[in-house]
């Protein structure tokens, strides 16, 4: 077992987003020293890459800028890595909950999820070419809080739970409380490995959609349902890369019993979390009987819509054969 760390320096890359914040004030409450500058660190704290937006278009950004900051300290002997469980990527055959040993499959069509691979590489390769180095590697669920849920994040608790006239997976999430907390530990114990954050358990994902507060599902035809699917995701919520939906149409939930074993423990629940990093819809005020009346009256209008705008397309094909 690693020992403890209590006077070596830490800095951590950025102290003001929700998670590095965090990880800052767990720093200065316990007898880990915080470096001022990456120079004179020992302990290199790297969360840029857990705090990215749906697009993801930083991401070369900051695996430079890693890869530059493990060169600035001669002293530096450990590094705690925030990845994302998104690395294991979304598959129907995926196994429930996924462990640290299997492989790493994100969706190709997600430059974010394969770009985090090529960030833990990095960290890897850094590790393993001088004896005596050691790094913390974490795959966090989605992370969310009341003041520090990433645009990623947003994005995904977006999707989940809302699929239209199919079954939607189950679901974890995440408080970043719980998340520095196991920074903190990777940070303190030297823990050296990958290990999954995640809390106990996961929501199924019917309950997931009674807490974003969801209409209720209509079964559709296989084709009008990617069409409102794609629809949904332009229009309620603006440009959403294509391989983030293979995260919200099949399962990635994540074993922590590794995490568990060295002393972490979640405090918030999966419910509690979601709960509290999203924003109450003004559907969850509606009683039940006119949340039906509604949604009903709604399906029938996009139905309708999704017809027309299918005629108008065979029309079109058929003029242009004429």
């Amino acid at each position: 077992m690693a020992t403890t760390v209590r006077t070596a320096p830490v800095w951590v890359n950025d102290g003001t987003s929700g998670l590095g914040a965090r990880v800052l004030r767990l720093l200065l409450a316990s007898d880990v020293a915080h470096a001022a500058e990456p120079s004179d660190c020992e302990v290199l704290v790297w969360v840029s890459a857990h705090d990215a937006d749906a697009r993801a278009d930083r991401k070369e950004s900051a695996l430079t800028g890693l890869a530059a900051a493990l060169q600035m300290s001669d002293r530096l002997q450990h590094v705690v890595l925030v990845s994302s469980a998104m690395v294991y990527g979304a598959w129907p055959n995926n196994p429930v909950p996924i462990t640290e040993d299997a492989a790493l499959r994100p969706d190709v069509e997600f430059a974010y999820a394969r770009q985090l691979g090529a960030v833990e590489q990095l960290v890897d390769t850094w590790r393993s070419s001088v004896p005596g180095r050691t790094a913390t590697v974490l795959r966090p669920a989605v992370s969310m809080a009341a003041d520090g849920t990433s645009g990623l994040g947003s994005a995904l608790a977006a999707g989940m739970g809302q699929r239209v006239g199919e079954d939607d997976p189950p679901a974890q999430f995440l408080h970043l409380d719980d998340l520095a907390s196991a920074v903190l530990l990777g940070a303190e114990r030297r823990l050296d490995g990958v290990y999954n954050v995640a809390p106990d358990g996961w929501v199924a994902g019917e309950r997931v959609r009674a807490l974003a507060g969801a209409v209720p599902r209509v079964k559709l035809p296989d084709r009008v349902n990617e069409v409102v699917t794609n629809l949904r995701w332009r229009f309620q919520r603006g440009p959403i890369p294509p391989g983030l939906r293979s995260y919200t149409r099949w399962s990635w939930l994540v074993a922590n019993d590794r995490l568990r074993a060295e002393g972490w423990h979640p405090t918030v629940t999966n419910e509690q979390a979601y709960v509290e990093g999203t924003e109450a819809k003004w559907w969850t005020m509606v009683s039940p009987k006119r949340r039906q009346e509604l949604s009903l009256g709604g399906l029938v209008v996009l139905i309708l819509i999704v017809l027309g705008a299918t005629i108008r397309v065979v029309r079109r094909a058929r003029a242009r054969r004429r």
